[in-house]
């Protein structure tokens, strides 16, 4: 019975688009009490069955305004439910507050500072790599949960530093991944899955979400990449703003690429698709997280060729990446080695190799001064496709001067 009241208050609860804080709060709220004898934890436990309600059942039934009697219906056999960003939270919550908080009342003015914070550390990432910034990033985070986990404030201060954290996350999540510490920005991303939702900002949650599937897909677990990235696509559309819309499907796109097949070729390109018209809809009145800042149809049609270079497709790829490349600010080294590294394995596909080495050498020399392990694994792809075309003059001098490092 405890799993089938687990189930019906996990349904009705998602049916009023809730988070598990809302309904903690909403619960207290019917049985009339002060403080927060119920908390997200608690709400976690009776979904998953791990606790019975018992004496709070009747307010979990006021709460979502049905019977105590629909919540203990069993359930009836259906189809397994398509996965949801819940089942990507930590299973303990590393946000919970400590017990007998003595630290200082904070403020808006708290929340502004970590705002500025967070948008320095951004900023920096477009023109710094991960191995430059994992520690200030990892040094901001823990500071920012020490500091929610501490400290007193008004609800509304609590939800706007949850978004916060939930923003660092995944700027620190992104760095992290960035300088190969994969383990470590998964943890960061669920952390910060956990915040964004606490906080009630779906739009935050599919952001960190797309970001931790887009690492999945790049890390050899595709099939898992693919299935996060269509749950940040359904659990936050509703919500999202075209830009942030944009990017969730540019994310299911390549998710489909990486995982291969005819079929999930197929897939990307509608995605593609998709999220262009999804951008389509952005107007100056239309108002985005600022996070979004750098999603526009540059960005998409990067994300068009590197699917066409995925897929064997030179001959679209590489007037895209062409046409992108003439367009970006070079200050940007990271982002122009990857962005080169693509147009490099294109021009093998197209059966260019003088160009591509010479491309190849662009992309090493860059990728020399960039601390960043997604551009040293970009070089060890370019270098491997070289090898089909090892008797060629120009490629046998890249290999013989790159291929030991």
């Amino acid at each position: 019975m405890g799993s089938s009241i687990g189930a019906n208050i996990r349904r009705y609860r998602e049916a009023r688009g809730w988070s598990q804080a809302r309904l903690a709060r909403e619960v207290c709220r019917a049985a009339q009490v002060t403080g927060e004898p119920v908390g997200r934890q608690e709400i976690s436990r009776w979904e998953t069955g791990k606790r019975t309600p018992r004496e709070w059942l009747p307010y979990l039934a006021a709460a979502l305004g049905v019977s105590v009697d629909v919540l203990r219906e069993p359930q009836k056999p259906a189809e397994p439910p398509l996965p949801t960003l819940a089942d990507f939270l930590p299973e303990e919550d590393p946000l919970s507050p400590l017990e007998g908080r003595t630290g200082r009342r904070v403020g808006m003015g708290t929340v502004d500072d970590l705002q500025q914070r967070v948008h320095g550390l951004r900023l920096a990432d477009d023109v710094l790599a991960g191995g430059d910034l994992i520690r200030p990033a990892l040094r901001d985070l823990r500071r920012a949960v020490k500091l929610y986990r501490e400290n007193t404030y008004t609800s509304e201060v609590g939800r706007q530093l949850l978004r916060q954290i939930g923003e660092l996350a995944q700027i620190a999540g992104w760095i992290a991944s960035d300088a190969g510490q994969h383990e470590e920005a998964e943890s960061i991303y669920r952390l910060g899955i956990s915040a964004a939702r606490q906080a009630e900002d779906h739009t935050l949650a599919g952001n960190l979400a797309g970001s931790l599937a887009y690492q999945m897909s790049n890390t050899g677990r595709e099939a898992e990449g693919l299935t996060l990235a269509q749950a940040a696509f359904r659990d936050s559309e509703a919500e999202a703003p075209p830009k942030a819309r944009a990017l969730y499907l540019d994310r299911v796109a390549w998710a489909h690429t990486k995982a291969g097949g005819t079929e999930n070729g197929q897939l990307a390109m509608r995605a593609l698709g998709e999220a262009g018209q999804a951008l389509s809809e952005d107007s100056e009145g239309t108002e985005s997280p600022a996070y979004l800042y750098w999603v526009d149809a540059g960005e998409l049609r990067v994300m068009e060729s590197r699917v066409f270079t995925e897929l064997h497709r030179p001959l679209r790829a590489v007037p895209l990446l062409r046409e992108v490349l003439s367009e970006y600010d070079a200050t940007h080294t990271r982002e122009m080695a990857l962005y080169l590294s693509w147009l490099a394995v294109a021009l093998v596909d197209a059966n260019e190799p003088e160009e591509a080495a010479a491309v190849a050498e662009r992309v090493i020399s860059l990728g020399s001064d960039t601390p960043s392990e997604r551009v040293a694994e970009r070089v060890r792809v370019i270098l491997g496709r070289l090898q089909e075309y090892a008797d060629v003059p120009e490629v046998a001098a890249v290999l013989a001067e790159h291929q030991a490092a």
